[in-house]
């Protein structure tokens, strides 16, 4: 399992653990991944996913979990976060 979150992307970062006596040795920064279920309205079903809980306040900011996808890039989201998006969009022009 990856330490990646799977809507915005974010990974680990590297830089430095720095002591008293300025020495300095190579550290991992980890992102703060929760597993969680987000509730999809149009899909009517949770859905399991691994986001960082920077990701979880956007996702609330944004109103929910389906307008949070249609904003967000392809690039930046998980296969299946990806696949999730596609599925939200088929259902909504079903919908309309």
């Amino acid at each position: 399992m990856s330490r990646r979150c799977e809507l915005t992307g974010k990974g680990p970062m590297t830089g430095n653990n720095v002591s008293h006596a300025k020495n300095r040795t190579r550290r991992r920064f980890l992102p703060n991944l929760n597993d969680v279920t987000l509730q999809s309205e149009t899909l009517g079903r949770g859905v399991k996913l691994r986001i960082s809980a920077a990701a979880l306040r956007s996702v609330d900011h944004r109103g929910g979990l389906d307008a949070f996808l249609a904003k967000a890039k392809d690039d930046e989201l998980s296969d299946s976060a990806l696949k999730i998006k596609k599925e939200i969009a088929k259902a909504q022009a079903v919908q309309a």
